[in-house]
């Protein structure tokens, strides 16, 4: 292989870097804190082409916006367990919280994980310095 990419994602509530929850109360606080507000996350994807030791980055920046989110629908999504295992506890793609997304500025790609459109064009840019 002579590329590596490498990306990276946090969501930013309020000026605050949220990772994964790691209690049910630090979740709940996440969710609720989502609920008719915003919150942002910032993705940063890094490309190194091994043949030529060049490297290139990049970061993407998205907003997420919420109606709000019912009480029900937090401790469903927590009982459920999937929010521990992502930044901020932040599933824009989940059937429980799809229907109280409001508006995304942005890529939803982007606020899944690292932007994948990114990615490819600085893989394509890395591989073309060879």
């Amino acid at each position: 292989m002579d590329r590596i990419p490498f990306g990276f994602e946090v969501v930013v509530h309020e000026g605050i870097i949220r990772e994964k929850p790691t209690t049910k109360e630090e979740a709940r606080q996440f969710l609720k804190g989502y609920s008719g507000g915003h919150v942002s996350t910032v993705g940063s994807v890094v490309v190194t082409n091994l043949t030529t030791g060049k490297r290139i980055g990049s970061l993407d920046k998205a907003e997420v916006y919420f109606h709000d989110i019912p009480d029900e629908v937090i401790e469903n999504l927590i009982d459920e367990g999937v929010v521990f295992r992502v930044a901020g506890g932040l599933l824009l793609e989940h059937p429980l919280t799809l229907p109280f997304v409001e508006a995304v500025v942005g890529s939803s790609d982007s606020v899944m994980g690292p932007s994948k459109e990114i990615a490819n064009r600085l893989i394509h840019d890395a591989l073309s310095s060879i």
